[in-house]
C-alpha cells in the first residue's frame, strides 16, 4: 500500500504521453522507437523498466524482451485509453495527475485543519477557481465524463424508466448521462442543468449526439434557481461535494421540481453500512475534503433518512457497476 503511488504514476505517467494513443496508431514498437516519438531522454534501462511495468500490470502487451521488445495495447488499453476513440476514459486519469497527485500530497494537512488542499487552498472554492480557466474547465468536464460514464451506462440500461417521460440531471456536466438515457430509452425527454459555462459545452456534446430533439441543455444556479420540473431528478456525483445541510438543500429542490410519484436519484459511490467493503467510497469521501473541505459521500441509511426529512417516501439502492449505487427516493 506504501508504494501504490509508484504503480499508479506509472499508469499516469503513460496517460499523459499519450502513449497508449501512439501504440493504437502504429504498433508494435520497440522500446527505442517509443522514446524517440515520445522525445523522452531517459537511460534505455528506465525505458525497458517503464514499458516492462506497463506489460506486467496488463497495460501493454511485449513480445522478446529488452532490446528485442516490441510493445503494443492490450485490448482495454486499445478501447479505453486511446485519446482517439469515443471510449476514452483517460479524462479523469489526466486529471488526476495533473491536479489530484499534488494535492493529495497534502493529505495530512486536510486532516489537520479541515480544508481543502486544491486550488481553493488560500480561498475562494473549487468550482471558482477551475471556471476560470476555459482550458481547465474542458479538462474538468472531460475528467468527470470519464470516471461516470460506465455507471451512467448502467444505470441508463438497468433502471425502470416505463413509468416515466421526461428527466432532469441538475448539475449535469457534459450532458453525458441525459444523452446516455435518451439513447438507451426513445421515450424518454431530458434537461441538462449547469453554470453557463458548462451549458455551452453540453450543447456540443449533445449536437454530436445527434440528440437536440430529446436532450436540452438550460443554465442554471442548482443553490438558486429552481430545477426543472421533471418526472425525474437525477444527481451524478453532486451530493457528495457539499456538507449535509447542502445535501439535504439540494434534495429539497429536488422533491419540489417532481410531481407525485416522480423519483430522485443520486448516483454515487455509495458507502456500505458496516463501513468496510467500498474502500473507493471512502477513498472518494476523503478526496471530497481535498476538493472541498466540507464534502463527504455517505451510506444509504444516511441517504434514506435525508430523504425522508425533505418528505420522500420510499427508498432503495440500485447498484450500478464497481463502487457506484443509484440512491433513489420516489415522492
Amino acid at each position: 500500500m506504501g508504494t501504490g503511488f509508484w504503480a499508479s504514476k506509472v499508469l499516469l505517467a503513460a496517460v499523459e504521453f499519450d502513449l497508449f494513443t501512439l501504440l493504437a496508431e502504429r504498433s508494435p514498437l520497440t522500446a527505442g522507437q517509443l522514446k524517440q516519438k515520445l522525445n523522452l531522454h531517459c537511460s534505455d534501462r528506465n525505458m525497458y523498466d517503464f514499458l516492462d511495468a506497463l506489460a506486467g500490470f496488463g497495460f501493454l502487451s511485449r513480445q522478446g524482451i529488452l532490446e528485442t521488445a516490441t510493445y503494443a495495447n492490450t485490448t482495454d488499453t486499445d478501447l479505453f485509453l486511446d485519446l482517439k476513440k469515443p471510449t476514452y476514459v483517460g479524462g479523469m486519469l489526466k486529471m488526476l495527475n495533473d491536479r489530484l497527485y499534488g494535492f493529495w500530497g497534502t493529505l495530512e494537512e486536510g486532516l489537520r485543519t479541515g480544508k481543502p488542499q486544491n486550488e481553493a487552498r488560500h480561498g475562494g472554492n473549487l468550482f471558482d477557481n477551475i471556471y476560470q480557466s476555459p482550458e481547465q474547465l474542458e479538462n474538468f468536464v472531460n475528467a468527470m465524463s470519464s470516471i461516470q460514464v460506465g455507471a451512467f451506462m448502467a444505470f441508463a440500461e438497468k433502471f425502470d424508466f416505463s413509468k416515466y417521460k421526461t428527466l432532469t440531471d441538475a448539475g449535469g456536466c457534459s450532458g453525458l448521462l441525459s444523452i446516455l438515457v435518451a439513447r438507451h430509452q426513445p421515450h424518454m425527454s431530458c434537461v441538462n442543468m449547469d453554470l453557463p459555462g458548462v451549458t455551452a459545452i453540453a450543447e456540443k456534446t449533445i449536437l454530436k449526439a445527434g440528440l437536440s430533439d430529446r436532450v436540452k441543455a438550460v443554465s442554471g444556479d442548482f443553490f438558486n434557481d429552481a430545477f426543472p420540473a421533471a418526472d425525474m431528478v437525477v444527481m451524478g456525483n453532486i451530493l457528495h461535494d457539499w456538507d449535509e445541510e447542502q445535501k439535504i438543500g439540494l434534495m429539497r429542490s429536488a422533491y419540489a421540481a417532481l410531481p407525485e410519484g416522480g423519483v430522485f436519484v443520486a448516483i454515487e459511490n455509495v458507502i456500505d453500512e458496516d463501513r468496510k467493503a467500498n474502500v473507493f467510497g471512502l477513498l472518494m469521501s476523503l478526496n471530497m475534503l481535498i476538493e472541498t473541505g466540507t464534502g463527504f459521500d455517505y451510506t444509504m441509511a444516511d441517504f434514506d433518512r435525508w430523504a425522508r426529512q425533505v418528505g420522500f417516501g420510499s427508498t432503495s439502492l440500485l447498484h450500478l457497476v464497481g463502487p457506484t449505487s443509484a440512491a433513489i427516493a420516489m415522492k
